[in-house]
């Protein structure tokens, strides 16, 4: 299967710009996300650390919400940029897969700020998801 056309290089752009905004003074791990919509709008988060571990908002969580706040019902496809190109955590993963457009692959793509990125389908990174009929 073929990766799709996307913006990637503006995807990531957003991101990166995400990433400066991360509140992580516990494990400073700073994160940057943009989610690709159904409706073509860029949407971005970051990641909010907080005392109590639990709490903390993941940069994809918190870009899929600011999608939905603006009216954006699916995922198209959601860049990530971290220190060392690290991958959606398993919460994400699964939160990524409940917000993927219904009846097509949601690409993931991780990259460093102004490093190469890899991308891969979401069904690679979470081969067995739970999934409700929309």
């Amino acid at each position: 299967m073929g990766q799709p056309s996307l913006p990637w290089d503006e995807m990531t752009a957003l991101a990166v710009a995400a990433k400066a905004t991360a509140y992580a003074p516990y494990s400073h791990y700073a994160v940057g996300a943009c989610v690709l919509d159904d409706l073509g709008q860029f949407h971005i988060g970051c990641n909010l650390e907080c005392a109590s571990f639990g709490l903390t908002i993941c940069a994809e969580r918190n870009a899929l919400a600011t999608m939905r706040v603006a009216g954006g019902r699916w995922a198209r496809a959601v860049l990530v940029v971290t220190q060392d190109s690290g991958t959606p955590c398993g919460a994400c993963r699964q939160v990524l897969a409940e917000f993927a457009e219904p009846g097509t692959e949601l690409w993931v793509g991780c990259a460093k700020a102004g490093g190469e990125r890899t991308v891969y389908p979401l069904s690679e990174l979470l081969p067995s998801g739970f999934r409700l009929s929309p």
